[in-house]
């Protein structure tokens, strides 16, 4: 049994880590570390709670701490969990640095201590189902690659620090680009060229709010997008290929769920979990073919903390690796340079 302390319990902490520890077989949820309130005892009333990170670290049978805080914590408590000896898991995105997260992977590896990020989307059906597609090779050579998260939100949340200019790590690029360069790098490789324009839609946001990033390949072009006034959403993915097209609408359904009263609670999720009906299921369209609707993969965000019991018990490789942690920063992070700059920038060009 690995038994799991989750420092944080605001949204990320409710919705995409809690209900997910406690539904993977061989984890157990064992503390929580919440400052101030008591929203994680009335859910999980068995579960402790601690009021300070050394309270929670006392309780020596905790081997992995997942921190879920924002952007600005994640180093120093990272860092902390990692000298007492723990495992770690940090919430997208790493650091606010590449020094910082650097500096988490070397701590990492000195101690002997599993060091990853929380990139479950890539647990997402649907990105499931455009990876095997371009594994199989159906839609040959991949020219072109879109992926983008579309809302529609008028007005800016008060007081939400993602939303604030002067927090570390703040904005959308930050929160949702991470996803998506995580994707493009898992489908294609590092690319050579980025480039990028994160902007705000909305007057009342003090902070980018939307962004385009384009990383460019030798015959490879992926275009992530996010939006946040996008009423009648475009597809969620695409790739044109040269021998055929698939199209997807629509978001993965395990995130809606997991953030309203449906969450479950416990190891049985439901047969049907991660299951899309028919009718949003993406086409294929291949040269000289009909097209076709191709089911969606059915995703699964525990397969993310399954990988990582069974790389903590030695029965799997990670799945999520510092390396590729690493990876996604530089990506991030050269988005904003060129975002900032108004101009492309080479993957192997420095960044802050």
């Amino acid at each position: 049994m690995v038994r799991v302390g989750l420092i944080g319990f605001g949204l990320a902490g409710q919705a995409f880590h809690a209900p997910v520890i406690r539904g993977v077989q061989g984890m157990e949820l064992a503390c929580i570390l919440e400052r101030h309130g008591s929203k994680s005892k009335e859910r999980y009333a068995e579960v402790r709670v601690a009021r300070t990170l050394d309270e929670m670290l006392s309780e020596k049978t905790i081997s992995l701490v997942v921190v879920a805080t924002p952007n600005d914590s994640h180093f120093s408590y990272a860092k902390t969990c990692l000298e007492a000896g723990r495992h770690v898991v940090v919430d997208k995105p790493f650091t606010p640095t590449l020094a910082e997260a650097e500096e988490l992977v070397r701590l990492a590896a000195d101690r002997g201590r599993l060091i990853s990020v929380y990139q479950d989307r890539r647990w997402d059906g649907s990105f499931l189902t455009v990876k095997k597609l371009v594994a199989s090779g159906a839609l040959g050579s991949v020219a072109e690659y879109e992926a983008r998260f579309d809302r529609f939100r008028l007005e800016a949340k008060p007081g939400a620090w993602r939303e604030k200019a002067d927090h570390p790590a703040a904005g959308v690029l930050w929160d949702l680009g991470p996803h998506l360069i995580d994707g493009a790098l898992v489908l294609f490789g590092v690319p050579d060229v980025v480039c990028a324009s994160a902007f705000c839609q909305r007057p009342s946001s003090t902070i980018d709010d939307a962004f385009d990033v384009t990383m460019e390949y030798a015959r490879t072009r992926a275009t992530l997008r996010a939006r946040i006034i996008a009423y009648a959403p475009g597809p969620h993915l695409l790739a044109h290929g040269t021998e055929g097209s698939f199209v997807k609408y629509g978001m993965d359904p395990q995130e809606d769920i997991l953030r309203s009263d449906r969450c479950p609670d416990g190891l049985d999720w439901g047969a049907d979990w991660g299951l899309e009906p028919e009718a949003r299921w993406g086409t294929l369209t291949r040269v000289g073919e009909k097209a076709r609707k191709i089911q969606t993969e059915r995703g699964d965000y525990r397969g993310y903390y399954a990988n990582v019991r069974d790389a903590i018990e030695g029965k799997a490789e990670l799945d999520v690796t510092p390396e590729q942690a690493l990876r996604t920063m530089r990506g991030i992070l050269l988005a904003r340079k060129s975002s900032r700059e108004g101009r492309k920038v080479r993957w192997a060009e420095a960044v802050e």
